[in-house]
């Protein structure tokens, strides 16, 4: 990996949509959203309170996240198309 985030950042791979509804319908590609769901391929080593001492990440490499719909900036990393996000962007972990 050519890109190790900072502080409290993280590095996101978006996971697909799936291609059909619930009720059997395909979508095309032309009316599909991004999908707000991703898995973290790295994370910083967390932020740091005034008097130095780190906060630990709560999310780490590998944890199935969910993030709003704006989240992050795009970056594109060895051939990828990634998010970089603050941890705080981050609304829940999928299990």
């Amino acid at each position: 990996m050519a890109l190790k985030p900072l502080h409290d950042r993280v590095l996101v791979e978006r996971v697909e949509s799936d291609e059909k509804t619930a009720g059997g319908l395909i979508i095309p590609e032309s009316a599909k959203e991004k999908p707000a769901e991703g898995v973290i391929v790295a994370a910083g080593e967390g932020a740091r309170k005034d008097s130095g001492e780190l906060i630990p990440m709560a999310v780490k490499k590998g944890d199935k996240i969910l993030f709003g719909k704006w989240s992050g900036t795009e970056v594109t990393v060895d051939g990828k198309e990634l998010l970089i996000m603050k941890e705080s962007d981050v609304l829940g972990i999928l299990s």
